[in-house]
């Protein structure tokens, strides 16, 4: 069940077009990764969906609630976190949740028992007392995210949430929405640092130009848009034979290779004193494969089988940045 879906969603800033009948579904339960470059939509579109910003055409829906019909509504189900940390001065860390919470409509009591447990939640429950603007940037974003949480919302949009993040504060953030996930909060997130988004995301999304080119799980996208496997072979010594039963073998097409020199092992002295032989060459072989994995362990087994010395076996892994790079153009600088 999708709990964001967009229809045509278009927006306009006088001449420039900054959606263009955007189309998506994000599935309850997933942390769905919003990649594009700058200027491709990704916060335009955060915007329409937080309801700060209404569309010139097309609508959304977040839990079946239209932003252009009942942006009330909407609000109460999303918490947003943008890419700029808005603060009052002089406010305290529990402050700063009490002023988001009331804002929010939730009543004192609830409050009371929300910002430490929310506090705890992001491991700020040790500067509860501490000014905001005091603290570190790591622990502003933390912060921030905890204001979202304020009002329990089923769905959290963050727009760059890492942006500025030193590495340490980096993986503290991507443990926290891991975690949050893991309580049942759908995320919507949006990045430029790719790496990040692989380590976290279930579903991704890739904008450009206000165009959505590609969307759904991971997995599912990598399927597409490379149908098949590339099998990695080192093989020790001749890889000719190893070549000519590949191209016997259905479902592999597209062998080819490099083979370095011999490696430079220094050899050692025989029994006798004599120089061992020098080291063995080794051929590093790639192969298109439409098989599953079980083709894959029977295609290893004809290999040995055959006498081949195979030191290495591998399928290779395509990556988000492999994914974004196949499949945009490169239209927004």
């Amino acid at each position: 069940m999708a709990i964001v879906e967009t229809r045509d969603l278009t927006r306009t800033y006088g001449s420039t077009l900054a959606l263009d009948h955007l189309t998506l579904e994000i599935p309850e339960g997933a942390i769905y990764g919003f990649i594009g470059p700058n200027g491709a939509g990704k916060t335009t579109t955060m915007r329409i969906l937080t309801t700060l910003l209404a569309p010139s055409s097309g609508d959304a829906w977040v839990d079946g609630i239209s932003v252009r019909a009942n942006p009330r509504g909407v609000r109460r189900l999303v918490g947003f976190m943008p890419d700029y940390f808005g603060v009052y001065s002089g406010m305290k860390a529990w402050e700063y949740l009490d002023f988001f919470g009331r804002a929010n409509h939730v009543p004192a009591t609830r409050r009371a028992q929300l910002i430490p447990e929310v506090l705890e939640l992001v491991d700020l429950g040790h500067k509860r007392d501490d000014d905001v603007m005091g603290l570190s940037r790591g622990m502003k974003q933390r912060l921030s995210l905890a204001r979202t949480m304020m009002h329990d919302p089923r769905l959290l949009i963050l727009d760059e949430p890492a942006s500025g993040l030193d590495p340490r504060a980096r993986i503290e953030l991507r443990e926290l929405l891991k975690e949050l996930s893991a309580l049942g909060k759908t995320i919507m997130i949006s990045s430029h640092i790719l790496t990040e988004l692989a380590e976290m995301c279930t579903h991704i999304g890739i904008i450009e130009r206000g165009r959505l080119l590609a969307t759904g799980s991971v997995e599912h996208i990598l399927r597409s848009l490379q149908p098949h496997r590339t099998i990695e072979l080192r093989i020790l010594g001749d890889a000719e034979p190893a070549t000519l039963l590949l191209g016997q073998i259905p479902g592999i097409t597209n062998v080819r290779g490099e083979q370095p020199a011999p490696e430079e092992i220094a050899p050692e002295p025989t029994e006798e004193g004599a120089p061992a032989p020098a080291g063995q060459p080794t051929t590093t072989l790639l192969a298109d494969f439409s098989g599953d994995e079980r083709s894959q362990a029977e295609l290893l087994a004809r290999l040995v089988g055959a006498g081949i010395l195979v030191t290495r076996f591998a399928e290779q892994q395509s990556d988000l940045e492999d994914i974004f790079m196949q499949v945009t153009r490169g239209l927004v600088q």
